[in-house]
């Protein structure tokens, strides 16, 4: 299963030439980049650790590439992430941000079936490497 999140999801996996000119774009219309990666790809899990700062000041794709390319040596066999924030007066939000990185391995989800009182039906939506500790679920 593919992780389909944010925006481009549907689409197959960016190449470094179509990543820089996506970067570019942000950074030409002011927003900071920022690089984040996780293990842990659930939709509702917005707190992905962040690689380094954010880059604020950067005028070239080239320079967060750079740091793309490092966070990948290091988490390359985990989810990564960028996101463009706008700061703005009155946006003061994340503008785009797509997956750049994933495992090679997807385990993907589960939809779990609970039958409630009074006939009512509720789904979750469960991982299928969530019982692993955090660190080891794409290991």
């Amino acid at each position: 299963m593919r992780v389909t999140q944010g925006t481009f999801s549907f689409l197959p996996d960016l190449t470094d030439t179509q990543i820089a000119a996506q970067v570019q774009y942000c950074l030409d219309n002011g927003w900071a980049v920022n690089i984040e990666f996780t293990d842990d790809p659930h939709p509702r899990n917005t707190y992905w650790d962040m690689w380094g700062h954010p880059m604020f000041d950067i005028a070239d794709a080239a320079g967060v590439m750079m740091e793309l390319n490092a966070c990948r040596k290091v988490n390359g066999h985990l989810y990564i992430r960028l996101s463009a924030f706008d700061s703005g007066h009155g946006w003061e939000s994340v503008k785009l941000s797509f997956i750049v990185d994933r495992p090679t391995a997807e385990p993907g989800f589960r939809l779990r079936r609970q039958e409630a009182e009074g006939r009512n039906i509720r789904y979750t939506t469960e991982t299928y490497s969530g019982d692993r500790p955090e660190g080891e679920r794409y290991a």
